[in-house]
């Protein structure tokens, strides 16, 4: 064995034994999908379909801290009072690693939000109460007709894990030839097309910059994992253009007001909103949220055109009626 093999060996085993028993099993249990340390010394841990719950044990905050430590060390960096935020993916296994400490908390604290180890089928969400049939049969008519998706929520409310059952769906009801180009910050999105291509933002090479590129990739279907700046203008305009049938996230308070969202982030590529553009573009948006039973999908709508004097027209799936929204 190398030195760098046994190297990576012994930081392995060490970040094992600063992350402990406890969190060790939260990260092998498929069905935990965020492991969360408080300041008070607390592990919550959160599951697909159980939502929040306490994990019954504690931390000690010189652990917490030694593991932060560790963490930045496998990343040539440092996390101390200079530098008391962490933002990483795990070394260990790649899950999204989060860790801050004093003086910006009171005692060190993280988040790991884990990768998805099982893909979460529509059938599965439809089991877990998440959705409910006629947003299965209008997720699975949006995939087959090759309409775009937007999922709108907040921070951990399962848009990921959502977008990858729509990978799924993708891929199980597509053409076996088509060509997926996936674009992330985090690598969390899982598709097991066979002719896939997944890129990964750098300080060199940004969402906006990757989502142009792409056009030279031969995409059938473009997916991003989050639009969250100007590449929201660029995605747009891809889909627009020939590439239909992608998925995207978007940070808002509900589906309709991710549109207003859309165009704010548009904004920042320094053009006005388009939303003729996005009522062209954006066919359906779904808004997931954490509840105390766990996720669920509590809001559906089309997108069925835009009028400057009303404002985008939508229509809610599983409704009779139709509102608009400005």
């Amino acid at each position: 064995m190398g030195l760098a093999a046994i190297q990576s060996t012994r930081l392995d085993e060490r970040l094992r034994r600063e992350l402990g028993p406890a969190v060790l099993a939260a990260l092998d249990d498929p069905d935990v999908i965020e492991i969360i340390l408080n300041p008070d010394g607390t592990l919550w841990l959160e599951s697909h379909g159980g939502g929040m719950r306490p994990a019954g044990t504690k931390m000690h905050a010189v652990q917490a801290e030694r593991l932060i430590g560790t963490v930045a060390f496998a990343l040539n960096t440092v996390a101390n009072d200079q530098r008391p935020v962490i933002e990483c993916e795990l070394p260990l296994d790649g899950s999204r690693f989060t860790g801050w400490l004093p003086p910006v908390v009171s005692s060190p604290s993280f988040v790991i939000r884990k990768h998805a180890r099982l893909i979460y089928t529509l059938d599965d969400y439809l089991v877990h109460g998440i959705i409910d049939a006629n947003q299965a049969e209008e997720f699975r008519g949006a995939v087959a007709r090759r309409e775009n998706i937007v999922l709108a929520g907040g921070t951990g409310s399962g848009k990921t894990t959502l977008a990858n059952a729509l990978l799924h769906e993708m891929v199980r009801l597509g053409n076996p030839n088509e060509r997926f180009i996936i674009i992330e910050d985090t690598l969390e999105l899982h598709c097991d097309a066979p002719n896939v291509m997944q890129l990964h933002t750098t300080v060199a090479a940004d969402l906006t910059f990757l989502t142009r590129t792409t056009m030279r990739a031969r995409p059938d279907r473009i997916i991003i994992g989050e639009v969250r700046g100007g590449e929201a203008l660029a995605l747009l305009k891809a889909w627009n253009t020939g590439h239909p049938g992608g998925v995207t996230t978007v940070h808002a308070n509900s589906a309709t007001a991710a549109l207003t969202r859309l165009g704010s982030l548009v904004q920042e590529a320094g053009v006005p909103p388009q939303p003729d553009l996005i009522s062209q573009t954006v066919n359906v948006l779904a808004f997931v949220m954490r509840t105390p039973k766990g996720r669920r999908v509590t809001e559906m709508v089309r997108v069925e055109g835009y009028d400057p004097a009303f404002g985008f027209k939508i229509s809610s799936i599983g409704g009779r009626h139709e509102v608009d929204h400005q």
